[in-house]
């Protein structure tokens, strides 16, 4: 305790402010005959920005007063994309969709209205999107000379990857019903187009049974059909045959993390069976090129992580990231893997002082658990330990360079950053390993990695902590509740009442509960007994929240009953709300805030 007060007392130390400024993330590249496009995101302004590079030459196309973010399902993705002459995206503002030209600043509106629109993609004179009309959802195409709208496909309760084939005369998408959530059973549907040019009745190509869940639809250059299914136990490539799907060669691990968001592109069919595909394995991620015969040419580099890939005849684009450096648009060369990085990838500290992620794989229950292991960075025997718990749950954490977790090593604590069971990248059984058990088996885990640990003589077990954001903070108020292992802990937009959740909640994860605990009103004595808000007593620990009071998905009223609850029972917590913030926080002075303010409160728990 002393190394870390200590430590805290250091000027120079890497301060809240340097690690959130350190937080510029970047998603969805489109490549085409103008250059490569990114989306960026950068805390300081809140806003997501495209960019271009070409010639070598990067360029901002943003104007100040847009934002390119979708909200479609709360959560967003497929922000934008390219047509022939413009970029086409959706305004975080107004969430319509917007057409700037490649030659000027000032985008206009294609739609109007209060429509909201996602998974955006161009094709044959229209734009292809996801509509979200309350709590309808439908695919629709814009045509982009007079913004006329045609409705593609309306029934199912949610939609995703409108996908049209090289000739565009066919059109694939993916769909589910409720309660399914799409990394637990959605189908992949297809039509044909009309000699008048129409879109003829859709059929089921594969899914609809529950057993698998099918993402990422797409056709190569010579129109051939492919997706990614877990029916084999992981998320991997198909192909369309006369037979049906069949597998390609392909490692045995997830090619694709749980579809949160629209618009994810973890691999491409080349020609021939072939293609580029990032994956997870050995707790860290891979790049390669995998050929029909089953040989893979490797590309992954210095690299853990890769994300939203795209090509030209040159490169192979991604998002990168490495446990020494953060999220970059890299530009690697085909013919001889040369890797440029375009954006990002400078890291907020030397390379020294860096925490090292450790692969975890340790005993919890009657199963096993993963997650990554940093250690302080003051050299203390047996530090305090914070335990970082994802959102999700059906989410994920990677071995890369996350400078809130620099932020704790750099002051005396070790980071246990879980992935529990119930994560994504571990294949389907361990993904369903959640199922009905959400509070039990992940408050498991959480409490086993501080054994484990302790253990080890890695950290000290007596001074450990427990963190997460949504779903990651019902864990953490359960394992306060339910358990006796942690000092503190803090919950960030976090769960307390499963039932409140499921009556507020948004559409997209209405019966996302039934799924994790069960039927609210036949299993009523579950709910009851995995609740915090009703156990609020048995917490003995302090605690401390942060809300953001625009949350759609955790209302603020979750976070104020528990914060209650726990003050008129004299138990120290304290609660911070953010007014202009959604689920997760986007402000640079808020993330900072909450950042510094959750340290403070564990010194003073320690100190006391």
């Amino acid at each position: 305790m002393n190394e870390t007060h200590a430590s805290s007392q250091n000027p120079d130390l890497f301060s809240a402010a340097q690690a959130v400024a350190a937080g510029v993330d970047f998603a969805e590249l489109c490549v085409g005959p103008a250059g490569l496009f990114w989306n960026e995101f950068r805390p300081q302004d809140a806003a997501s920005r495209i960019w271009r590079w070409s010639d070598g030459v990067t360029t901002c196309l943003t104007p100040d007063g847009f934002s390119a973010r979708s909200r479609v399902y709360e959560y967003g993705g497929g922000s934008f994309c390219l047509s022939d002459e413009a970029v086409v995206f959706v305004n975080e503002a107004d969430q319509q969709i917007y057409l700037q030209p490649f030659d000027t600043k000032v985008p206009h509106a294609l739609t109007h209205g209060d429509k909201r629109y996602g998974d955006v993609r161009f094709g044959f004179g229209q734009i292809l999107a996801v509509e979200e009309d309350n709590d309808v959802h439908r695919l629709v195409a814009f045509d982009l000379i007079d913004g006329r709208r045609h409705v593609l496909a309306e029934g199912a309760d949610f939609y995703a990857a409108p996908t049209l084939s090289p000739e565009g005369d066919r059109l694939v998408w993916i769909e589910w019903w409720r309660p399914h959530q799409p990394w637990t059973s959605t189908r992949l549907l297809s039509t044909e187009r009309q000699p008048d040019g129409s879109w003829g009745l859709p059929h089921c190509l594969a899914g609809g049974l529950g057993l698998e869940a099918l993402q990422q639809p797409r056709f190569d250059d010579q129109g051939r059909l492919y997706c990614l299914t877990d029916r084999g136990g992981f998320w991997q490539p198909w192909v369309e045959t006369l037979e049906g799907l069949e597998a390609l060669p392909a490692a045995a691990a997830d090619h694709a993390s749980a579809p949160w968001q629209l618009g994810s592109s973890s691999w491409l069919p080349l020609t021939d069976g072939a293609y580029l595909a990032s994956w997870f394995q050995d707790g860290s991620g891979r790049l390669g090129l995998c050929s029909a015969d089953g040989s893979v040419q490797d590309f992954s580099g210095e690299y853990s992580r890769f994300r939203n890939l795209a090509m030209d005849d040159q490169h192979f684009y991604c998002i990168a990231a490495s446990a020494t450096r953060p999220s970059a648009v890299v530009a690697i060369s085909r013919s001889d893997q040369r890797v440029q990085v375009l954006a990002g990838g400078v890291a907020p500290l030397p390379a020294e002082h860096i925490s090292r992620p450790q692969t975890l794989r340790y005993p919890s229950g009657d199963s096993e658990a993963h997650g990554y292991f940093y250690p302080a960075m003051n050299g203390a025997e047996k530090p305090p330990l914070v335990v970082f718990i994802h959102g999700g749950p059906t989410s994920a954490c990677y071995p890369v360079l996350d400078p809130r977790i620099q932020y704790w090593t750099q002051r005396g604590f070790a980071v246990a950053d879980l992935n529990y069971r119930g994560s994504t990248g571990y294949g389907r059984a361990y993904r369903q390993a959640l199922f009905l058990e959400w509070g039990v088996v992940d408050v498991e885990d959480a409490c086993a990695v501080v054994e484990y640990l302790g253990n080890q003589g890695l950290v000290d077990p007596a001074n450990a902590f427990i963190r997460g954001g949504s779903a990651g903070g019902y864990t953490t108020l359960c394992a306060l509740a339910f358990k006796d292992v942690f000092r503190a802990g803090a919950s960030l937009y976090g769960v307390s009442d499963p039932l409140a959740l499921a009556e507020a909640t948004h559409k997209f994860e209405t019966d996302y509960l039934d799924w994790l605990i069960g039927d609210p009103d036949i299993d009523m004595a579950r709910y009851r007994e995995r609740t915090p808000l009703l156990h609020a007593d048995q917490i003995k620990v302090p605690v401390i929240f942060f809300q953001g009071e625009l949350d759609a998905v955790v209302v603020p009223a979750q976070t104020r009953d528990m914060l209650n609850a726990l003050t008129e029972k004299g138990i120290p917590a304290e609660g911070h709300f953010y007014p202009e913030e959604r689920h997760g926080f986007r402000k640079a002075s808020n993330l900072a805030h909450a950042l510094e303010t959750e340290w403070a409160f564990y010194r003073k728990v320690m100190d006391s």
